[in-house]
């Protein structure tokens, strides 16, 4: 593991909103997820590739889970599902993720169903998330790329306060196999 630190986090897996419940995946979730990417499959597949094409079966899906789980117990990634308190239905998904412990700091990557947008729901998540990164990671800087014609997650970002920092040119192939440019949006820990 490429990190300098000797000791083990004591962190929360569960981060509870007024609305959701922010929670790192168990075992046996795997068809929730499936679900998920099936009913946002058009939206997704342009998103995240790599996520879709790994979850192409309730199965690979549950594959999917496990490694995420395995990845937060090597402090490789953390990743959440996002769920409704009211109903307990996972409704989104957020990670932390290419964790430089140098610095450090990581990526974040995320999305919210197609039928909860524009909620304010994704904004609440993502808040909790920065605050988990932040204090309990002890990260220093969070950042993500957002399309550049991703005007939603364009107006998450800066309602979380993240910055634009730049434009990443052939940043993302889209499922055409066109390319396509980015936005990068940095968040410093604020002291």
């Amino acid at each position: 593991m490429d990190r300098d630190r000797t000791y083990l986090f004591d962190i929360d897996t569960a981060l509870v909103g007024r609305r959701i419940v922010v929670r790192r995946f168990r075992e046996n979730e795997g068809s929730a997820l499936y679900q998920l990417i099936q009913d946002n499959y058009t939206m997704l597949y342009d998103v995240l590739p790599k996520m879709v094409e790994e979850c192409i079966s309730k199965e690979s899906a549950e594959t999917f889970v496990r490694r995420k789980i395995a990845d937060w117990l090597l402090d490789k990634a953390y990743c959440f599902g996002i769920w409704e308190t009211k109903g307990a239905e996972l409704i989104g998904y957020i990670e932390v993720f290419g964790i430089d412990w140098h610095i450090p700091k990581g990526e974040l990557a995320f999305f919210i169903d197609m039928q909860h947008k524009e909620k304010g729901i994704m904004t609440e998540a993502l808040k909790k998330v920065t605050e988990f990164s932040f204090n309990q990671l002890q990260l220093e800087k969070l950042a993500f790329r957002v399309a550049m014609d991703n005007y939603p997650a364009q107006r998450l970002a800066r309602k979380c306060e993240f910055s634009r920092e730049g434009d990443l040119r052939n940043e993302f192939r889209n499922k055409s196999g066109a390319l396509i440019d980015a936005m990068l949006f940095g968040l410093p820990k604020l002291v």
